[in-house]
């Protein structure tokens, strides 16, 4: 399932609705309409885990396409948000976990040239979380050096804590898009959260497709644009850290719980990386895909004057 969160009017509440084709269902009508209780939220199906999953297929299969008023809604006529709008919890973001931006990040950015060893972790916080089609902002007073990243994000479903590689997908929600935004010429003495974290520097969505859609998440194309002009593309199979090895690696310390995000890492292609430097600017235009999961568009603006 392709499972979004949306906004029907500017002045109504988010609301928790499911993909058929072109229409957008809510959720929680949806279940009114067939006798369920289901979520209003994205968290809240997450927290209902694999039952509520369970009573939201057999809604829509009973359904059969039929739907009353008020119950589906053209995705034209609606806005999407991020699919969690405000996580519980920081996002876990993964550096240099592939292998050509090692080298890339090595010359540009002074990191180091050997291939990590572990995944690095760094996180972004809640309120670097944008919706799609939300601008990004570029704030000329702190950064000039303004930076793409397209990533795969993987959405926990269930607490994992110490978990095996071999049992770790079992703890997948979903997938979706993740644009990792970073102010390059921000880092602090090595330190990332303030160069990645600030506001706007994590575009998240469309969607989360369902970890059932995704068997194997180590075979999508992944690519990104700025202003039509192909940066990025790759393919995750080209991870140096898999997706069951970052929630194995994470949870062997902290404790991952249902509705955190992990932004599992970037391919070659980033500004700071091409020969010159290339970087965001207002005006400017990114977008970014993940094969199966769907695209972000986003406009670069000049960052709103306190």
């Amino acid at each position: 399932m392709k499972l979004v969160t949306y906004r029907a009017s500017v002045e109504a509440a988010a609301r928790l609705g499911v993909m058929d084709g072109d229409l957008v269902v809510d959720v929680a009508r949806l279940g009114a309409l067939m006798g369920e209780d289901l979520p209003e939220s994205m968290l809240g199906l997450i927290d209902a885990g694999r039952a509520g999953l369970a009573s939201l297929k057999a809604c829509l299969d009973g359904a059969e396409g039929d739907y009353a008023a008020g119950v589906a809604t053209d995705v034209a006529n609606v806005t999407l948000l991020a699919p969690i709008p405000r996580p519980r919890k920081n996002i876990f973001g993964i550096g240099l976990n592939y292998l050509e931006h090692v080298a890339e990040s090595a010359k540009a950015l002074d990191t180091n040239k050997d291939l990590p060893k572990q995944p690095v972790i760094f996180s972004k916080p809640p309120t670097s979380v944008i919706g799609p089609g939300d601008p990004i902002e570029h704030n000329a007073k702190i950064t000039q050096q303004l930076d793409w990243e397209v990533e795969l994000a993987v959405i926990i479903g269930t607490r994992a804590r110490r978990v095996t590689r071999a049992d770790a997908l079992k703890h997948v929600f979903g997938y979706s898009v993740m644009i990792d935004v970073s102010a390059r010429d921000n880092r602090r003495a090595g330190q990332w959260i303030f160069s990645k974290g600030q506001d706007t520097y994590a575009p998240f969505g469309p969607c989360i497709v369902t970890a059932d859609e995704i068997p194997d998440p180590q075979v999508l194309e992944l690519w990104l644009t700025l202003n039509g002009v192909e940066k990025q593309r790759s393919n995750t199979s080209k991870m140096l850290f898999k997706v069951n090895e970052l929630i194995s690696d994470i949870s062997s310390g902290i404790t991952l719980e249902p509705g955190d995000i992990i932004a599992s890492g970037t391919p070659e292609g980033v500004g700071a990386g091409r020969t010159p430097q290339e970087f965001m600017w207002p005006g400017d235009v990114v977008v970014a895909s993940v094969e199966g999961i769907g695209t972000l568009r986003h406009p670069i603006v000049n960052a709103t004057p306190e």
